[in-house]
């Protein structure tokens, strides 16, 4: 359960009922880190075949069956009404695959507003199917409503797969010296949802480059079932999918999971270069903007050039952009600190629309 950052680290939490600012007014996007950490640490006790619960930074939970360690994920699509159905099923696919588990399963909770045609239903289930199709899973279940309680469609996804036991990839599961890679560029959800839904202030931005983010969704795309269990294959000792909080939240979330440090060279990161140019069009920072279509991957060094050549190989690109050590937080290699995410900058852009 991958958390939004704040000022408060994971060594410093207090109970929740301890919070001083229960008052706190809540933006727009995922809970602040500080208040999700409190209320899971108050969780009771998880019963034994509970291999992975809910953590900040881990993506899915894991739950040992007969045959293997079930793999389930769920996510809400509230930040954009394009492609809602596709997304909740691409984006909760991306969680289960970087468990190492390749996903099978999909429940879908769909509520629209009244006066929802049915021709707008047809095509969300048709965007769903599409995707399910591409991620190789199959719609088992789930509930449809229309209800006022929503503005607009908003589809919630749970997805499911299996690994055999002993081979799920968590977050934490990686240690001081080991190497951070980041497969893909960053930011490509953001792109994609920023050039549709905030179009209208992207004048100054090149056609060609607006036409590039608008199909980001599917070119570069932000699916990262093949890529997560490819770095699975390859001996990735942990995975991320950073998704809210872009690749700032995804590392914090990383070294929070795994409760070290990350020394991160900011020259290495990989960027989607339409993302960048929406970014700088609308006054935004790229490191804290919506980066589905991103992997990080943690190695061991001695296995990082091998890694490295199985990314090529694949057409995937890939970098080695830094390294886990004692401390705790993210830096860049000389010495500052990567500041926290308080908030995805596409929701804070789509909140003054």
């Amino acid at each position: 359960m991958a958390g939004a950052s704040s000022a408060l680290g994971p060594r410093n939490l207090r109970p929740v009922s301890q919070l001083p600012d229960r008052a706190r007014r809540l933006e727009s996007g995922k809970l602040p880190f500080d208040l999700l950490a409190a209320l899971l640490s108050e969780l009771p006790p998880l019963p034994p075949e509970v291999r992975l619960g809910a953590s900040i930074g881990e993506d899915a939970c894991g739950i040992d069956v007969p045959g293997g360690t079930l793999v389930v994920a769920a996510d809400p699509i509230t930040l954009t009404t394009a492609d809602v159905a596709w997304l909740a099923a691409v984006v909760n696919a991306n969680d289960v695959a970087v468990c190492g588990a390749r996903p099978r399963w999909f429940l879908a909770v769909v509520l629209v507003p009244p006066g929802t045609t049915e021709g707008v239903i047809r095509d969300l289930f048709a965007s769903l199917s599409r995707a399910l199709g591409d991620v190789g899973a199959a719609l088992v279940g789930g509930h449809t409503e229309v209800t006022p309680a929503v503005n607009r469609p908003v589809v919630v996804g749970q997805m499911l797969g299996l690994v055999e036991e002993g081979r799920m990839v968590t977050t934490e599961g990686f240690d001081p010296g080991d190497a951070i890679i980041q497969v893909r560029p960053a930011p490509i959800e953001g792109a994609a949802v920023l050039a549709s839904e905030a179009a209208e202030r992207l004048d100054g931005v090149d056609a060609a480059v607006l036409a590039e983010a608008r199909a980001a969704f599917e070119r570069p795309g932000v699916s990262l079932v093949d890529a997560a269990l490819l770095a699975t294959e390859l001996g990735a000792k942990a995975l991320h999918d950073p998704t809210e909080g872009g690749l700032a939240g995804g590392l914090y979330e990383m070294a929070a999971a795994a409760h070290v440090g990350l020394r991160i060279d900011r020259g290495a990161v990989l960027w989607f270069e339409p993302g960048l140019a929406i970014c700088r069009a609308l006054g935004c920072d790229p490191w804290r903007t919506l980066a589905s279509g991103t992997l990080l991957a943690a190695f061991a060094v001695d296995d990082v050039g091998r890694a490295l050549e199985g990314f090529a190989t694949e057409g995937l690109d890939a970098a080695v952009i830094g390294i886990a050590d004692a401390g705790e937080g993210v830096r860049d290699t000389a010495g500052g600190t990567l500041p926290w995410p308080e908030r995805d900058e596409v929701a804070r852009l789509l909140a003054t629309r």
